[in-house]
């Protein structure tokens, strides 16, 4: 069956499930393979439950009309997204980036929603699956949509804006993360590029820090949006306070704006003037920008602050990586508040030189003067041993269950997969 084809029954049936036991009334399903499951063998089972269609990619599944065969189930997923958001030709942004593209995200939602119906990127639905199942949520009611899109090895990016075709880009930033995959730093920069040169082949517009010299040695060519600390900046603001939430100023027309944010650290004004350059592009009024900006509440362990009957937590458990650990840490050490404790987890996927990255952190560590350090995983293990550190989360689980901590101000992070968010409840 031809795309074409696909997108007609997809027009009259236009929800789509990869997961059988989710199958809603004429929705169609898509049989994807993962490494310890194939979807084909869900197909009989899915339209049973409900779905009109099933698409498969082995034919010993196929039952008749109602299954549809093609040759990789992945690929006509991405091609159906593509195909229809070249239909709808709505205005696009896409966002990627080593740190803060979740957050900015999310900004980017908020001031926009205030003018136009927009769809965005939900949860982390930012890879090669999650961004067509994005795409096809896209309806003639909205009006422009903002999709995030992730990267853990050379050609995601490239793959996943060949699937988006964003009118506008904007690279929040690189640093280094999920070396194990892109082999270097310099492989990060290269494949989070690959936005730009979709955007500077498509004459399309980037949004993009000024002062930033990484992204600025591979925008040559693209019209660029900026944002930055320099009045000369299309967006220009600067942090006012951070203690604990970040209060910024940014002006228009020589008229200064204070927003007051829900966001814990300085390390996000670039994030929250990339939603300000945003607002303004797409001539959003600067008091409905700002109320936007304030009343953004960040959640899922993203810089979150909780205060608990003993002790006020910053909970940054959902990703890290050396950059983000460092501005972290950086504006922790500045907060002007005592006593403190952190409490970090291993950055995951850093390839050959995890320990040596490890071993930069146990150095600012030293020099922040906390009051209490708690460090967990292998690679904390191996070079941290001056802290006590614990093999595994659950054996320092068990240790602050036994000598529980109070009055204290304490910084949580660590790689998602430590699983560190598990101690807010015993904070």
């Amino acid at each position: 069956m031809s795309i074409i084809d696909l997108y007609d029954l997809f027009i009259h049936n236009p929800q789509i499930t990869t997961d059988s036991r989710n199958c809603p009334k004429g929705s169609i399903f898509f049989a994807l393979k993962g490494d310890k499951f194939d979807g084909n063998q869900y197909a009989g089972k899915a339209l049973a439950s409900g779905c009109v269609y099933a698409v498969i990619d082995n034919p010993d599944y196929y039952i008749g009309e109602r299954t549809i065969l093609v040759d990789n189930v992945l690929k006509t997923l991405q091609q159906l997204a593509h195909h229809h958001r070249k239909v709808l030709g709505l205005p696009i942004i896409g966002i990627t980036g080593t740190n803060g593209k979740t957050t900015t995200k999310e900004l980017l939602a908020a001031v926009l929603s205030t003018k136009f119906n927009l769809l965005y990127t939900e949860g982390n639905f930012n890879n090669h699956i999650g961004v067509p199942l994005t795409l096809l949520r896209l309806t003639h009611d909205h009006e422009m949509a903002v999709i995030e899109m992730g990267a853990s090895h050379p050609g995601d990016i490239k793959e996943l804006v060949d699937i988006v075709h964003p009118n506008y880009g904007i690279i929040t930033n690189v640093g280094r993360a999920h070396l194990e995959g892109f082999g270097s730093f310099e492989g990060v920069i290269r494949t989070k590029g690959e936005l730009y040169d979709y955007i500077r082949r498509s004459k399309g517009k980037i949004f993009i820090k000024k002062e930033n010299e990484y992204l600025q040695s591979i925008a040559k060519g693209i019209e660029q949006i900026t944002y930055g600390n320099g009045d000369d900046a299309f967006a220009s603001g600067q942090v006012v306070s951070c203690d604990p939430f970040l209060v910024f100023n940014w002006k228009q027309q020589g008229k200064l704006h204070t927003v007051e944010t829900h966001i814990i650290g300085s390390y996000n004004l670039d994030n929250v003037l990339a939603a300000v350059a945003v607002g303004r592009f797409f001539k959003i009024p600067a008091e409905r920008i700002s109320r936007a900006i304030a009343a953004y509440e960040p959640t899922n362990n993203r810089s979150q602050f909780k205060k608990t009957d003993n002790n006020e937590l910053i909970i940054d458990a959902y990703n890290a990586n050396p950059s983000s650990m460092k501005v972290a840490l950086d504006n922790f050490i500045t907060m002007p508040v005592q006593p403190k404790a952190i409490i970090l987890g291993d950055m995951r996927e850093l390839g050959p030189t995890s320990d040596e990255l490890h071993a930069e952190v146990v150095a600012q560590i030293k020099k922040g003067q906390f009051d209490k350090v708690f460090l967990c995983g292998e690679h904390f293990s191996k070079v941290g041993k001056e802290f006590s550190p614990f093999a595994t989360t659950e054996a320092m689980v068990e240790e602050l269950r036994k000598q529980p901590l109070k009055g204290y101000h304490i910084l949580i992070k660590g790689s998602h997969s430590m699983g560190l968010e598990k101690l807010a409840d015993i904070l």
